[in-house]
Parts: C-alpha cells; sequence; structure tokens
C-alpha cells in the first residue's frame, strides 16, 4: 500500500516542452512544485515503514510477555489480565506409553532421563494426555458459577466434581471448584481443589466440613511475586465463622520447610451446632516462585508428616496450591507411587498420572514439576526414612557401631559414605572462583555456593566487594537461621565486620583456636583489651568469661559513619581439636543452649558460625543445634539426612566419620541428661 502511494505521488504528468525555458532548464515555479512533492512523498514512506514496524513490535512485545515475565511460581504460564493459566503446548503424538520402572532401575531410568538438560523428561511428559476426553465441564461453566472459579480454563469434570449439599433457595450452591483423586489404591483418597478466593471460603469450609476432612495440605503461599495465589481462608488466632462453619485457631508451629496450624471446626445449623471436630492444616512454605524445590527432603519430610497427622477414620485429604493443579498433582503423585514402591517394587508415574488426569485435568503442569517427582522417589528409594524416635537412639547406635565388635564401625562408615558419594557442584561455585575472589578463600575446595552465598553491599567504585567466603544455612524453624563462614583472614576481617553488621548478627560462635599444630587457623578479630578499628568499623570488649568449655566475650561494634553501635556475643568453644571430636558432649549441649538463649533475647537474627575452613566443625555445630532443637520439640531425629541437607548448602559440612558419629553420641548424652521423655516435649 504505501509503495502505491508513493508511486502515484511521484509520477506527475509534466510536459517538458511547457516547462522549459528558452535555455532547456526546468522553470522555477514548477522546480519548487516537484520538491515539494518528492518531500511529501519520502515523509509518507517514512511514516508508513515506521507505523509497520511499530505495529510488528507490539505483536513481538505481546508474544515475549506471555511466554516469559508472566511465569506464575510453580513454572505455569499466566496472563495475569484474565487470570488465566496458559497451558504448555503437547506433543503432536500423545499415544506412546511408558512401561513401570523397577525400583532396582531407577537410579539408572533418572540418569538417562536426566541428560541434555532433561530432554527425555520433556518428551515423556508431552506424551501424557491432557484430560478425560469424555470429560464435560458444564457446571463450571455456568454463568452462576463462573466467579467461583480462580481461572476460567482449570475447571472440574462434573464426572468427579465434589457436589456440595445444596443450600435452601441459593441456586448452583453445590459447585466449588474440586475434584476426588484416587490414591495409589484408595478410591477418592484425595480432594484437589484450587485456593479458595475471598467469597469461596465459605464453600470450603462447607466442603472440609461434608467430606469429613480432617487434614488440609496447603502447597502454595498467599502472595507470590505480588501476586494473590490464595485467600487467607482461616484466621491468625481467635475464631472466625466462615458461612455456618465456626474455625477455631487451636494451635500452631513454624518450621524451616512448612508450618502447622490446628483448628477446631464446628458447623452451627439452624437445628443446633453439631460436635467440633479437629482439622490440621500443613503449610509447605518452601516451593520456590519458579519451578520446584532445590532438593525434595523437605517435600519427603513434609509427605510423611501429612501420612502421621491424618487420621484413619478422616474422610479425603484435601490438597490445593492455587489452581489445583500443578504442585497439587505432584504432591499426589509422589504420595501414590511411594506406596506403589512399597507394595511392588515398581513405579509408574506415568501411567498414574495419565489416570487421575481422567478425574482432573492437567494435574502436573510442567516438566520440571514431573521430573521433581522423579527425584523424590530416588531420593526416597536411595536413602529411605532414616528419621529415629528418640526412644530407638540406643538400639539404632548399637547397630551402627556393631556391639558385638566394637572396633568394626561398618554400619556408621556405610550410612556416612553415602554423605560423601553426594556431588560437590563446582559450577554453582562462580563467584567464589573469581580470580578477585580467590585470595579471600581460605581453603580453595570450600568455596560458597552462589545460590545461598551471604552478599555484602558493594562498596561504591570497588567491584566485587560483594564477596565473603560465607554460606546462609537453614535451622530447623528459620530458614537462612546460620552464616557459615571461614575464620577471618588478616585482609578479610573487615569483611568479616560488615557482614555482621548488615545482616545484624548479634551472635558468634567460634569453634577453632587462632593457632592449632603451629598453624595460623584464624585472625584475632577482636580486640584482646580496649577497641580496635577495622575499616569502618570499630570493635570494643566489653567483657571476657571463661565458662566451664568456652569463653564468653560481649563486644560492642560500632559503624563509625553512622555511629551506630550493637551488642554481639562472641561464644569461643574451646577443646575441638582441628583434628578429633571434643571429648565429651556436655560441653556442646552447654554452649548450644547459651546460644539459643542469647539469640531469644536478640531477636534471632542470623548466628555467625566459624571454625577455621567453616565445613567440619561449622557443619557438626550447626547440625548438632538443628537436630537437638527437634529432639526437644517432636522427640525425634534425623542425623543422616539433616547432616546431607547441610552439605547441599555448604561443600564438606561435617567432614570426618567421627564428626558424623559425634553427632549421635551428642544426642545420646543429650537424652541421658534428660531421661525422662516427657522432658522433651
Amino acid at each position: 500500500m504505501v509503495l502505491v502511494l508513493f508511486l502515484s505521488v511521484t509520477t506527475p504528468q509534466v510536459t517538458t516542452n511547457a516547462t522549459e525555458n528558452n535555455h532547456g532548464d526546468p522553470g522555477p515555479f514548477n522546480t519548487h512544485i516537484l520538491s515539494i512533492l518528492l518531500g511529501l512523498s519520502v515523509l509518507l514512506l517514512f511514516l508508513g515503514l515506521l507505523t509497520w514496524y511499530c505495529l510488528r513490535l507490539k505483536n513481538q512485545r505481546k508474544a515475549v510477555i506471555t511466554a516469559v515475565d508472566k511465569k506464575v511460581p510453580n513454572g505455569i504460564l499466566e496472563e495475569q489480565e484474565q487470570q488465566t493459566v496458559v497451558l504448555l503446548p503437547r506433543s503432536p503424538s500423545t499415544s506412546k506409553t511408558y512401561l513401570p520402572i523397577p525400583v532396582d532401575n531407577l537410579e539408572e531410568e533418572y540418569r538417562i532421563r536426566s541428560a541434555d538438560d532433561g530432554k527425555l523428561f520433556r518428551e515423556e511428559y508431552s506424551s501424557l494426555p491432557g484430560g478425560s476426553i469424555q470429560g464435560t465441564c458444564e457446571e463450571a461453566n455456568k454463568e452462576e458459577n463462573k466467579e467461583k472459579n480462580r481461572y476460567p480454563n482449570i475447571l472440574p469434570y462434573d464426572q468427579s466434581r465434589v457436589i456440595l449439599t445444596p443450600m435452601d433457595g441459593v441456586t448452583c450452591s453445590d459447585y466449588i471448584n474440586a475434584s476426588y483423586i484416587d490414591g495409589y489404591k484408595d478410591k477418592n483418597k484425595f480432594i484437589a481443589a484450587q485456593g479458595p478466593k475471598q467469597d469461596t471460603t465459605a464453600d470450603f469450609w462447607r466442603m472440609i466440613w461434608e467430606q469429613k476432612s480432617s487434614t488440609i495440605v496447603m502447597l502454595t503461599n498467599l502472595k507470590e511475586r505480588k501476586e494473590d495465589k490464595c485467600y487467607q481462608y482461616w484466621p491468625d488466632q481467635g475464631c472466625w465463622t466462615y458461612g455456618n462453619v465456626r474455625v477455631a485457631v487451636e494451635d500452631f508451629t513454624v518450621l524451616v520447610d512448612y508450618t502447622i496450624r490446628k483448628f477446631c471446626v464446628q458447623y452451627q445449623a439452624s437445628d443446633g451446632s453439631k460436635s467440633p471436630r479437629l482439622v490440621t492444616q500443613l503449610h509447605f512454605t518452601s516451593w520456590p516462585d519458579f519451578g520446584v524445590p532445590f532438593s525434595p527432603i523437605g517435600m519427603l519430610k513434609f509427605l510423611k508428616k501429612v501420612k502421621q497427622v491424618n487420621p484413619s477414620y478422616a474422610g479425603p485429604i484435601v490438597v490445593h496450591c492455587s489452581a489445583g493443579v500443578g504442585r497439587t498433582g505432584t504432591f499426589i503423585v509422589i504420595d501414590a507411587m511411594i506406596d506403589m514402591m512399597h507394595t511392588e517394587q515398581k513405579v509408574d508415574v506415568f501411567g498414574f498420572v495419565s489416570r487421575i488426569r481422567e478425574q482432573r485435568s492437567q494435574l502436573i503442569q510442567t516438566d520440571l514439576q514431573y521430573s521433581f517427582v522423579y527425584q523424590a522417589l530416588l531420593e526416597y528409594f536411595l536413602y529411605g526414612d532414616t528419621e529415629l524416635d528418640v526412644s530407638s537412639l540406643e538400639g539404632h547406635l548399637q547397630k551402627l557401631h556393631n556391639t558385638n565388635a566394637p572396633l568394626d564401625r561398618v554400619g556408621l562408615e556405610e550410612e556416612f559414605k553415602k554423605l560423601t558419594n553426594m556431588r560437590i557442584m563446582k559450577e554453582n561455585m562462580r563467584t567464589g572462583n573469581l580470580p578477585a575472589n580467590m585470595k579471600k578463600n581460605r581453603v580453595l575446595q570450600i568455596i560458597p555456593y552462589d545460590f545461598n552465598r551471604v552478599i555484602l553491599s558493594m562498596k561504591r567504585g570497588q567491584e566485587f566487594t560483594d564477596y565473603v567466603n560465607a554460606s546462609f544455612i537453614d535451622g530447623y524453624r528459620q530458614k537462612d537461621y546460620y552464616i557459615a563462614t571461614q575464620g577471618p583472614l588478616v585482609h578479610t576481617v573487615d569483611d568479616f565486620w560488615r557482614m555482621a553488621w548488615e545482616w545484624k548478627c548479634h551472635s558468634i560462635v567460634m569453634l577453632t583456636e587462632l593457632q592449632e599444630r603451629d598453624q595460623d587457623k584464624c585472625f584475632q578479630y577482636w580486640p584482646s583489651e580496649d577497641s580496635v578499628t577495622y575499616g569502618e568499623f570499630s570493635v570494643e570488649i566489653k567483657g571476657d568469661t571463661l565458662c566451664e568449655t568456652f569463653s564468653l566475650r560481649d563486644l560492642v561494634l560500632t559503624h563509625t559513619p553512622e555511629k551506630q553501635t550493637r551488642l554481639v556475643r562472641h561464644f569461643h568453644f574451646h577443646g575441638w581439636p582441628e583434628i578429633g571430636i571434643p571429648a565429651e558432649g556436655k560441653g556442646m549441649i552447654d554452649i548450644i543452649a547459651a546460644v539459643q538463649k542469647q539469640q531469644q533475647q536478640s531477636g534471632n537474627h542470623p548466628i555467625i558460625v566459624h571454625c577455621s575452613a567453616g565445613a567440619g566443625r561449622t557443619g557438626t555445630f550447626i547440625a548438632l543445634s538443628n537436630i537437638l532443637e527437634r529432639v526437644k520439640a517432636e522427640g525425634l531425629l534425623d542425623v543422616f539426612q539433616t547432616v546431607k541437607s547441610l552439605r547441599m548448602q555448604r561443600p564438606h559440612m561435617v567432614q570426618t566419620v567421627e564428626q558424623y558419629d559425634f553427632c549421635y553420641r551428642v544426642v545420646q548424652d543429650f537424652v541421658d541428661i534428660f531421661s525422662d521423655y516427657a522432658n522433651f516435649k
């Protein structure tokens, strides 16, 4: 169109004889007209091309926003304005099937499928049927029910939807966006539901009551990336009434990966209130904004807790995320396949997902979630359930140490060897391995992973000043509760104090001497008397007390530019040799108790823990702190998984079999000190 316009404007019928003067040149008038016409034509061409370019760019941007920027936490694609879950494209051929896998082949099959960035996982996932061919959603699509759906394209099938008891005079009051889902053997073991909206919360609690459900599994946070994912359908404290259901908070426990809330639920009918029931909500909070959890350890612990909490007489377990298909499906499939693993010594992920998608479409929404199911099953198969009740600890230790031959520790060494076989992710240590940062590392093998390294504020005009050899480590109840770091070097001591200041640390635990075996292990970063200055910080000593097994120093940390101060308590444990372990466990129990008391008084900010390299003794102290806290709270311990989790957060945490054994022995000492089991509760 632009080209035609250009030709029509630039080819005027001009007669040469009429416009030439006596010298054969065009006249000034006609020359002026011709110049104007040419200018206009060029301008029109430019405007036409600009319009075409802008339209093309707009379409490109729209495609980019849909595919990338609107990702929701569990990996699905979302068109935000319409609140529609954009479903991933399916393979043209969905007829391919995959056979069940014997558990002995699971490790090899996982390795094969994971190759080439998970290419075979993507192929297997895309071969799944999207849903039921015969399935209809007539009830969900009724005009009265459309507003009850969080996403208009994630709807329950008519044949498997949960039907509520109709309310007198209220049309379509039997509808809720929820579907019955089978377990491995149990029919309708679960109800997969969307996260309640504000105006469907009363229906949600009505469903809980009518279905006699005792357990709610919540797999999303209320908000993720500033987007509403689920309405808070419970009171923070006290009680609240939703429709005819009264919900009162009985108790809640916050742990690092999940929170447990207990509610007293009572139906208030016109003919009198029904007997109250206990409903437990287990809220998994560690599913990241994108993709899947970094490790399946937390999810497997969570799943075990769900199984323990849910009574045998209860109705279906209600599972929900935001849409009620992605994370919800992932959880249900892991549960079913672990049951299948125990019963048949094989797993059939493809077959089971295909089957339950007949009950609710799109269960498991991404190939990443699909591969995470396999990862969780492999983790469970390789390491099993290593959790112990305190009462069985002594017997377990006898097996590990083989009491018939006291020097033979095959069982213990075999258990520890599984930990040392874990791969160190060197590709995730790029920052610490930069040439500018290498000199800041005391030991070249112990470098923080990029995903959880402690980041300092960058000094103005100075590159690479955000690095310190330190890693955030999860506690029993809080994420990033510890900072595991190396003993400061002479040229990193100001970074050490900058870290303590910026992350508001009030407790430092030191597990090494300054020198051991005539070698420097740590620079003395505090004054022996008065005060000393490091960069922008001054450190003043206010007190130095020698306890039975550790020194207790009270330090005042001052940020000189702001003239602000902070009290820091320094716990320096003595009697832990570089090679070997402390002579007895009581001193470790005492220092852990002292640190926890200080934390409660100072606000539970991160605890800095260091030895020399920040791995062996540091990891053992953090492992013991987490293990003992769980023993006190639950009467349970899992030394193996605790240490495994630490090693996934920082390499070589708990470095030797002696340190690993020491973890068990300290717990036994703790149990002996508090021999009355009731003290743990």
